[in-house]
């Protein structure tokens, strides 16, 4: 009973006032054994995705509750880019969670018991102010700063990718996010949908990650090769779908 209630059991609708993103490369052969059965990374060059999304969620709720009931949060979340092949033979792009942070007790209680995405609790102090975004933890050892032009935002140095047309790519909309449950065979999968994706790429004047400073991606070739930030997002997480993959 406990795990069906965890499979993202009703679809849930928010209004993002940004989602800030920055996704470092590894060698995919470092980022590969984070992965449960049945997911493959999505790479680039044979460079895996390790993402950061810094997300200001408002009036998140159940699907149909009326916005008056929902509730601002901030979320940080941990991913990795992977793809996975369903059982009648689709290939999906998405993301697997590896954390997740907020910033209220109310989403972290919600959170676990809703979903798989081990939300834990932090201190997030976060600031908005025409093309400038900081976000601050103390808890997290985060420090992120960035600022963007519509016309002169670059790469960051040492980028993977030679153009924003090859990061775009890894920039979403990715519509699928999946958690894989070994002891019952079964993949959730989970739709995003969202509205006016449209990514811009953001000059990084700071970027300290403390979850980064872990194994396996306190490696040497680990390089920041996209950051972007979408603003104003009417989004929506479809009820989790789930496939049998002995089938």
């Amino acid at each position: 009973m406990i795990d069906q209630l965890k499979r993202h059991p009703f679809p849930v609708v928010a209004h993002f006032k940004f989602s800030l993103v920055l996704s470092y490369a590894l060698p995919q052969e470092v980022l590969r054994p984070l992965l449960p059965p049945h997911l493959e990374l999505d790479t680039f060059n044979d460079f895996g995705f390790v993402t950061v999304a810094m997300v200001q969620t408002e009036n998140l709720r159940p699907a149909g509750f009326p916005e008056w009931m929902g509730q601002n949060f901030f979320l940080i979340g941990y991913r990795l880019f992977v793809r996975y092949h369903t059982t009648n033979g689709k290939r999906l792009r998405g993301l697997y969670i590896l954390r997740s942070e907020t910033d209220k007790l109310l989403m972290k209680t919600l959170g676990n018991m809703l979903t798989h995405y081990q939300y834990t609790l932090t201190d997030i102090q976060w600031n908005m102010k025409e093309k400038n975004i900081s976000v601050f933890s103390r808890t997290s050892d985060l420090h992120v700063e960035v600022q963007w032009n519509d016309e002169h935002s670059q790469l960051p140095e040492n980028s993977v990718f030679a153009n924003w047309k090859e990061a775009r790519r890894f920039a979403g909309p990715l519509p699928f996010t999946f958690d894989f449950k070994p002891k019952t065979n079964h993949m959730t999968i989970i739709e995003g949908v969202r509205e006016n994706w449209t990514p811009l790429p953001v000059n990084v004047q700071a970027a300290r990650i403390g979850f980064l400073n872990n194994t396996p991606f306190d490696h040497p070739e680990l390089q920041l090769s996209n950051a972007f930030v979408v603003q104003n997002i009417p989004y929506r997480w479809e009820k989790g779908r789930i496939e049998n993959v002995l089938q």
